[in-house]
């Protein structure tokens, strides 16, 4: 009697310690996005910094209501690939005794679970971890487009990939029931691909159709550069979201207070809270070395380096040594800047935040990663060895599901003429013609100004202006 008393209020605290602590990882995690509109409007000429600002408030009011009702039963039921698995006994693999949830109504709206329950007090504050997450990839394609797309086009596009597109990715690979982990062992415990590498594809895929700013390249394909509205305050973003990365990292690990050693990654493999901060202050360390060397102290390339080499080091986060996640995220961070370089010179991509490099490449090369470094780690719980065939297989499926819906969904945009603001809206600004208001009158508008290619900088009215003309 007295054992079974003690099981059960151990069982209890474990419970409630869990409830707690997810609540307070989500809570943290907020400060993601104070970061990343911090950082965007930073980034965007001071014409543009409003509008820029309101994308990001209004990723939360679109994605969180589509995850609710339709991405959270997604990621439970869409582990087996591009199909609805409507029964529990839909995969029994090794070691499974059901795929999730799935077939007990579990992630539907109207479930007991998706709301308040006093016999259920672990879902709501889980789900929230995941909304979080879904924010986070609104957010990363937010600040590539910013400054010509239509914040209506920006909501059906984030809404899409926040609330449907990476939930699919996470069933297959961030899921201990998912296809890529059952057969192939695909390992990703902080989600540099099914996170980080979906948002930055899917933005590939909507900037291939959105295109450059008006007045980004010259006629001979020279690149042309804006200035930041103010550079103090993207640094400050991307503090603000290094802080939150730690309660991100955390929110990744599940508790099982009843085995060694009481912590789990998400394929509830043994995993510690240590051993993800030793990985992730490393990473930073790194990544900032690396980014400060390779871009020679460009003040940009510098910090973006140090959230570069997180991205790469995050999926292998609870299984490398410090040491190596020091030299990944060094070189990583270097891999990176050359990669963001030929995007916007070579390729002419126009990402005003290099998140396709950051974010798309380094979550990519994260994955594979696992699979140079950490080949034969035991993922899922069948154990299935982890492989750079498997990653490589996980990597190239994510990224298909990625970039074809982004290109997809945006072609479409484009078709119906929704996707970007006419070309005097861009060139005017777009606060003034979303709001019809200045949001600096104490301050006498400075003249905007650009860098040519040859290194020269004057004043853009005259450029913007000619190109306006010359694409109308």
């Amino acid at each position: 009697m007295i054992l079974a008393q003690v099981a059960y209020e151990t069982s209890n605290s474990i419970e409630v310690f869990s409830e707690a602590y997810y609540f307070f990882t989500v809570a943290i995690m907020w400060l993601l996005h104070v970061g990343f509109m911090t950082y965007e409007a930073g980034v965007s000429r001071r014409k543009n910094v409003m509008s820029t600002a309101m994308k990001n408030i209004m990723t939360i009011a679109v994605v969180t209501p589509t995850f609710y009702y339709f991405g959270w039963y997604v990621y439970f039921c869409m582990q087996e690939g591009i199909k609805f698995t409507v029964s529990a006994d839909g995969a029994k693999p090794a070691g499974l005794t059901e795929l999730y949830y799935c077939g007990s109504q579990y992630g539907l709206p109207w479930d007991g679970s998706a709301g308040p329950n006093l016999g259920d007090n672990i879902t709501g504050v889980f789900w929230a971890a995941f909304v979080l997450f879904s924010w986070t990839t609104g957010s990363i394609m937010s600040g590539s487009v910013i400054e010509r797309i239509r914040i209506s086009a920006y909501l059906w596009l984030t809404a899409l990939m926040g609330g449907i597109v990476w939930v699919v990715a996470a069933a297959w690979g961030w899921s201990y029931g998912g296809w890529l982990v059952v057969h192939f062992g695909y390992h990703d415990f902080a989600a540099s691909m099914v996170v980080h590498g979906v948002a930055g594809i899917f933005a590939l895929g909507v900037l291939y159709n959105l295109g450059p700013r008006i007045g980004r390249y010259d006629s001979n394909g020279g690149t042309r550069t804006f200035q930041p509205h103010n550079l103090h305050l993207t640094l400050m973003g991307l503090m603000i979201i290094f802080t939150a990365f730690y309660a991100f990292y955390a929110a990744c690990l599940a508790i099982l207070g009843d085995t060694q050693p009481g912590w789990a990654n998400i394929y509830f493999n043994p995993a510690t809270l240590s051993a993800i901060t030793y990985t992730i202050t490393m990473g930073f360390a790194g990544g900032f070395a690396g980014g400060y060397i390779f871009s020679r102290g460009d003040p940009f390339w510098t910090i973006s380096g140090g959230l570069a080499g997180v991205v790469a080091v995050s999926a292998g986060a609870d299984i490398y040594s410090p040491n190596l996640v020091l030299l990944l995220a060094f070189f990583s961070a270097g891999l990176c800047y050359h990669i963001g370089g030929w995007l916007e010179t070579k390729a002419r991509v126009d990402d005003a935040v290099g998140a396709v490099s950051v974010h798309g490449f380094m979550g990519m090369w994260g994955a594979l990663a696992v699979g140079i470094f950490a080949a034969g780690y035991p993922t899922g719980p069948a154990d299935v060895k982890t492989s750079f065939l498997g990653q490589l297989v996980g990597v190239t499926a994510i990224f298909a599901l990625s970039f074809i819906t982004g290109y997809v969904a945006s072609f479409i945009l484009k078709k119906l003429n929704l996707l970007r603001v006419p070309p005097e809206v861009e060139v005017e600004g777009l606060d003034m013609a979303e709001f019809e208001t200045d949001f600096y009158p104490e301050f006498g508008r400075a003249e905007e100004a650009i860098t040519h290619a040859d290194g020269t900088r004057e004043s853009a009215d005259a450029t913007l202006r000619a190109d306006l003309a010359a694409n109308r």
